[in-house]
């Protein structure tokens, strides 16, 4: 159940955006304070599981051969063989796109060092190294979860942001959603909330309203 300040909070922001020709995304800004982001081990990185999930679609790759990628076919965005690892990464404007498109990876847990080192530069900075998964292993399950999940990452600036929803949610299940975000956020820093400064639900074109 979601936290009643959170909710108004979420309503205000909903009725104060225009009506846009698309479903605009819902984000929450969070200001965290006295930490230091310089220092890699105050980062934070998370994959979190939204509890409404995300309101839209969220694309899911496997990288992998044989019994993996079978299982995978019906169940995932793309399927990347294991042996087309090479070709891609040979072809950074292919290998950009899928990144870009792509919300997130799995790939079989021994073809790790060989992505690393092919695709690391690609998608290291956009924070979507696969994770890894064990060979022949069926990938549903993980697949559903991402499907509802959300990456909180931190990095050098003290403000970052995260989609919660979307406006053809529900405020209350925004709200859920940002209640979940701000807990796991708060159990990452040394002292909890008080290193957060504010945190503020907008849609992404609409004003800011204040959640806390």
């Amino acid at each position: 159940m979601a936290e009643e300040p959170t909710v108004r909070a979420v309503q205000k922001a909903l009725e104060g955006a225009k009506k846009r020709n698309f479903v605009e995304t819902v984000e929450l800004a969070i200001n965290l304070k006295d930490i230091d982001l310089t220092i890699p081990k105050n980062r934070i990185q998370e994959d979190i599981v939204l509890p409404a999930g995300r309101g839209k679609e969220v694309k899911v790759c496997v990288i992998g051969g044989g019994e993996l990628a079978l299982k995978a076919k019906d169940v995932a965005d793309l399927v990347i063989a294991s042996e087309e690892i090479g070709s891609i990464a040979g072809d950074k404007k292919q290998a950009k796109r899928i990144a870009n498109d792509i919300d997130y990876f799995i790939a079989e847990a021994p073809l790790m060092a060989v992505i690393g080192k092919n695709l690391g530069t690609i998608l290291g900075p956009r924070g979507k190294m696969p994770k890894p998964i064990a060979p022949g292993a069926d990938p549903e399950a993980m697949i559903v979860q991402l499907r509802k999940s959300v990456t909180v990452r931190t990095r050098d600036k003290k403000t970052f942001h995260a989609p919660v929803g979307t406006v053809d949610m529900s405020a209350e299940d925004i709200a859920e959603n940002i209640d979940v975000v701000l807990g796991r956020v708060e159990s990452h820093l040394e002292k909890g909330k008080f290193n957060i400064a504010s945190a503020y639900v907008k849609t992404s074109m609409g004003p800011a309203e204040k959640v806390m």
